[in-house]
């Protein structure tokens, strides 16, 4: 068979042709997959704020990086995530920072009981516990990319709290150390209950009373369960988007930068977001039936007693950051 010159063009406009095609793969090919994982589901600020995070680090890197979030815990749970991250089975999450306190109770300081009681406050606190913060997770090969408050956390019980005797001998959900030193002191029984698993822990009896957000109590339908809300101010924890470090710097030094930017923008939306939602969520509750209970003098004092207990305690156990930082946070 004869080959002629003009076949060989023919072909190799048809290959030309082809390699047009190619383009759209081979980037496919190379775009970089994340994973990320969070417990909290989609209606939630938090997640809200992830998804858009997502979407601006996604569009900053050109289809490089595509994120694809888990929410509802339906990848990892809560005590999971972070360790998840560290190993590389994710390569984002979401934690509740006070929920690893046992691992380091330096990350319980936003848990304390009314060491924080408005936004102002909260991100006061927040800043000087940064650099904390940071030089901890990077000892474990993560980064932290930006932190949110939760809503003030209230009291959730089945009568009207005018007292903290009345939590003596009840059963009480906690979802950390600070919560269950809490309940210790005030004589309750101290049960941990993930947040997915409330409504069904109130039904069963295994809790019968608990301290969360107005937040938490919305995800969760708490009027299904419980009657009364009580808006004590008992603190505002803070939730922390972390990377895996390896991960992150793996990345295009643009992409990197476009990252910590798009977590600046979530950390100041997440604080309007848990602002907005500190109304939106106690007046559902309200709306859905439940008593919004007022805190009585009696109550408030006997908080402010707990609270003395608890900061000292902490302090003894952190040594001297954390003598540092509550003493630079009073001092501000």
């Amino acid at each position: 068979m004869t080959i002629r010159r003009r076949d060989i063009l023919a072909a190799g406009g048809a290959a030309l042709a082809a390699a047009a095609l190619v383009p759209p793969r081979r980037a496919a090919a190379q775009q970089v997959r994340w994973q990320m994982a969070t417990p909290y589901p989609d209606g939630n600020f938090h997640t809200r704020n992830i998804r858009e995070f997502v979407g601006e680090i996604e569009r900053a890197s050109e289809g490089r990086l595509a994120v694809q979030v888990h929410s509802g815990a339906s990848l990892l749970r809560m005590p999971e995530i972070k360790r998840g991250v560290q190993t590389g089975q994710v390569q984002m999450g979401e934690i509740l920072l006070t929920a690893y306190a046992n691992e380091d109770p330096f990350f319980d300081a936003d848990a304390l009981p009314f060491l924080v009681t408005n936004y102002q406050e909260a991100k006061k606190l927040s800043d000087l516990q940064k650099p904390y913060v940071e030089a901890r997770l990077q000892r474990q090969g993560l980064m932290l990319l930006y932190m949110v408050p939760w809503p003030p956390a209230g009291f959730y019980t089945n009568e009207p709290l005018r007292s903290l005797e009345q939590l003596r001998g009840t059963r009480f959900r906690t979802f950390s150390p600070l919560t269950n030193r809490f309940a210790q002191l005030v004589g309750a029984n101290p049960t941990l209950v993930q947040q997915a698993e409330l409504a069904q822990a109130f039904a069963t009896g295994i809790v019968q009373a608990m301290v969360t957000s107005a937040q938490t109590g919305v995800d969760t339908a708490a009027w299904d369960y419980v009657k009364v809300f009580t808006p004590a101010g008992f603190s505002m924890t803070k939730n922390a988007v972390i990377v895996r470090r390896r991960d992150f710097e793996a990345q295009p030094a643009a992409l990197q930068q476009a990252i910590r930017e798009a977590a600046e923008r979530a950390e100041a939306r997440g604080y309007r977001y848990s602002q907005e939602a500190t109304e939106s969520t106690q007046r559902t509750l309200a709306e859905r039936g439940m008593t919004i209970g007022p805190v009585t003098p009696e109550l408030r004092a006997q908080f402010q007693q707990v609270s003395r207990t608890m900061v000292d305690e902490w302090i003894a156990r952190t040594g001297e950051d954390g003598r540092k930082l509550i003493e630079a946070y009073r001092a501000a």
